[in-house]
């Protein structure tokens, strides 16, 4: 009988480092129940209750990213890494991992560079169509890099690259939801065109003002809308709100748009949606691939190297989703989000282009590939 596998699993900072990172965790243990399997994460970040609530022990390093716009600051990051360096180190020779899997993030840097070090196999898995600083350089010590994009050579050794896709949430792919159940659990009604606003867990100001920039234009529309503000800006949008003369327009709506800072059962507004609205983080895009959901994609300006725009080109220059700039959201969007909702034929032509660029499965194909690693 083979002896349980060890697996050190490092990244996070976002839900789309995070989502992933569990994803392949639940691979592994659906394959190798008795695998062991230990999160390394930054202290602070969402990581550090998301993983737990998973079921996986995490253990945080006091790592930060560096400061681009104050050089002066990086002082105090450069401490910050080497002391989770040596951190790592004593989590590693504890834990005594057969492999390494690194999922971008603040804390994948000195948890795999340590890893990689100690000789310990190391798998790399990049979200995004323009890989990130950690991953690039992370990449010559790397064994494997699994990535969601064609034409990653650009960035990564090419006999090291495999196109596994993003692995997302398991329940989005399993929800038996029916659209009439769905919309019903949002208490909207099934005959009328739905469209889901969404910016990521936090949210994104722009699709928000573009929201409250057209509450006339959502009223004549005859359409209903499920508005995710995020948690960080529901407060002022409350406020808003409940302002003159937001607060008379918004009354009106009542029937037409469901305003809450976060949704839990994404399962079942992506199921009610007949659009979709959102950012353009890479776990977003592989979700809306794999649904075969029509999507208005408005990439973040707040990014690494843009990346969030390359991620909607790749779409985009297929015919799989719709593009408005960050700048141009407040005037264009509503009013194509309307015009695109309502052609049935433009809705069916995304809906199929999306589904052609979906790779399914991408969980256990990494989850495989980290097994076979670690078996080494």
């Amino acid at each position: 009988m083979k002896e349980a596998i060890r697996v050190i699993i490092s990244g996070g900072g976002t839900g789309g480092h995070i989502f992933p990172a569990v994803s392949i965790a639940n691979a592994i243990r659906e394959l190798l129940p008795d695998a062991q399997i230990l999160f390394v994460g930054a202290e602070g970040r969402m990581e550090m209750q998301r993983v737990p609530q998973a079921g996986y022990e995490i253990k945080g390093l006091p790592i930060m990213g560096f400061d681009r716009k104050n050089p002066l600051k990086n002082i105090k990051v450069l401490y910050r890494v080497w002391k989770c360096q040596r951190m790592a180190k004593q989590i590693i020779k504890e834990f005594q991992p057969q492999v390494a899997v690194g999922v971008g993030g603040y804390a994948s840097g000195p948890t795999l560079n340590m890893a990689a070090k100690m000789g310990v196999p190391c798998l790399l898995q990049e979200q995004n169509s323009y890989a990130g600083v950690t991953n690039k350089l992370l990449a010559k010590k790397a064994a494997k890099i699994c990535v969601a994009y064609e034409g990653m050579e650009r960035f990564f050794p090419k006999e090291k690259i495999m196109l596994t896709g993003n692995p997302v949430r398991q329940a989005l792919l399993e929800s038996k939801v029916t659209r009439q159940e769905a919309l019903a659990s949002f208490g909207l009604d099934s005959a009328k065109k739905t469209v889901l606003l969404v910016g990521g867990s936090l949210g994104a100001r722009t699709i928000n003002e573009s929201v409250l920039q057209h509450l006339d234009l959502i009223g004549d529309s005859g359409l209903q809308f499920i508005w995710q503000t995020g948690k960080y800006y529901s407060a002022e949008i409350a406020r808003r709100l409940g302002e003159e003369p937001l607060k008379s327009q918004i009354s009106k709506l009542k029937s037409q748009i469901i305003i809450t800072d976060f949704i839990s059962d994404m399962a079942a507004a992506y199921r009610a949606a007949d659009l979709v609205i959102s950012r353009a983080g890479a776990g977003s895009i592989s979700e809306f691939c794999l649904l075969g959901k029509p999507v208005i994609l408005v990439p973040s300006p707040n990014v690494a190297e843009d990346h969030q725009t390359k991620n909607a080109m790749a779409l985009v220059n297929h015919d799989a989703a719709l593009y408005v700039k960050d700048a141009e959201a407040p005037d264009k969007l509503i009013r194509l989000a309307i015009d695109t909702v309502k052609d049935d034929a433009r809705l069916a032509s995304l809906s199929e282009n999306i589904l052609k660029m979906a790779l399914p499965d991408s969980a256990e194909i990494i989850a495989k590939e980290v097994i076979a690693l670690a078996r080494k």
